[in-house]
């Protein structure tokens, strides 16, 4: 059976290779990894980097667009409440000045 390793745990190996601060050779035995591996995870973190910041960048639009979509709604029933109390104050006669 092969062995499973959790996200965090592959993130905390592959900052520490990025770190250089022991070689990775060093690191993989004191973890329990094969070198080829790490060598595999810090390649594909590398590889990711762009997509981390393009989803940031596409969760920012998208919070803008709901944003816009929520004012849009908003103005909307500002509107149709404008006008219903123009009509109910129209028919109740409230809307005569007395002179």
């Amino acid at each position: 059976m092969r062995k499973q390793y959790s996200a965090n745990l592959k993130a905390q190996l592959v900052l520490e290779v990025l770190k250089e601060e022991k070689a990775l050779s060093q690191i993989a035995s004191e973890h329990g990894v094969h070198p080829n591996q790490l060598r595999r995870w810090k390649a594909h973190a590398i590889d990711g980097l762009p997509t981390v910041f393009a989803d940031e960048q596409r969760a920012t639009r998208e919070l803008q667009a709901s944003h816009a979509r929520e004012v849009e709604e908003l103005y909307t029933e500002i509107g149709r409440l404008t006008t219903q109390l123009a009509w109910l104050k129209k028919k109740s006669g409230l809307d005569v000045v007395e002179r």
